[in-house]
């Protein structure tokens, strides 16, 4: 049983994940399940693309770990033309475009813990990324952002009972049209997400794991 201190923080790549490997003292290293760093108060998983992967990572932090609170930061496509190239959004709720409940014909919609302070978006999570400008105008209508992880991350940690919360940035507009033009806007921005979890998720003043829970 562990003592529920640590913070787990779920990532999908590397790329995005750069920051956080090299510039957080890490005590420990392991690949198996997945990449994980071990810190003081924090955990990081890498857990590959994907709603499956993240699930499977979740579910395992969870269970191996036992962490105060789950995070799930990382890149995110624009679908609203009023969202920002390079802005951090707190996602309030989740979808999931690619799995209809059978009866309404919607997304099923997941809602990660929030706090206070930050712009809360709606993200749409699905297997495949977003990147036609038409498709994006069209999934606007019920998300301002897209990614692949988002929504399942939710659904494992709360039927774990975990607490989560869900950061992003985005790494592309209608204007990103390429996974080359991507990478590199991910590789520009990643480094502002890191800058931004280490002064307002988890400096003194502001403990992440201690805010009242709320929806």
């Amino acid at each position: 049983m562990q003592d529920k201190k640590n913070t787990g923080l779920i990532m999908a790549t590397y790329i995005e994940a750069k920051p956080f490997v090299e510039k957080i003292k890490w005590h420990r290293f392991v690949k198996e399940p997945f990449p994980v760093y071990h810190g003081d108060n924090l955990v990081l998983v890498i857990s590959g693309m994907g709603k499956t992967n993240a699930a499977a990572a979740c579910a395992w932090l969870c269970t191996a770990l036992e962490p105060a609170c789950i995070v799930n930061l990382g890149a995110a496509g624009a679908n609203s033309r009023e969202i920002n190239l390079g802005g951090i959004y707190h996602i309030s709720q989740a979808l999931e475009i690619d799995r209809l409940h059978f009866k309404t014909g919607k997304p099923f919609c997941h809602r990660p813990d929030v706090i206070e302070g930050f712009c809360p978006v709606s993200l749409a999570s699905r297997d495949e990324p977003v990147i036609d400008p038409e498709e994006r105008e069209k999934i606007s209508r019920i998300a301002h952002l897209s990614d692949m992880e988002g929504a399942a991350i939710v659904q494992t940690a709360t039927r774990f009972q975990t607490r989560n919360f869900l950061f992003k940035f985005v790494s592309d507009t209608q204007q990103q049209t390429t996974g080359s033009e991507i990478a590199s806007q991910i590789r520009y921005w990643r480094e502002s997400l890191f800058d931004f979890f280490m002064t307002r998720l988890v400096s003194p003043s502001a403990p992440l794991c201690q805010s009242e829970p709320g929806h």
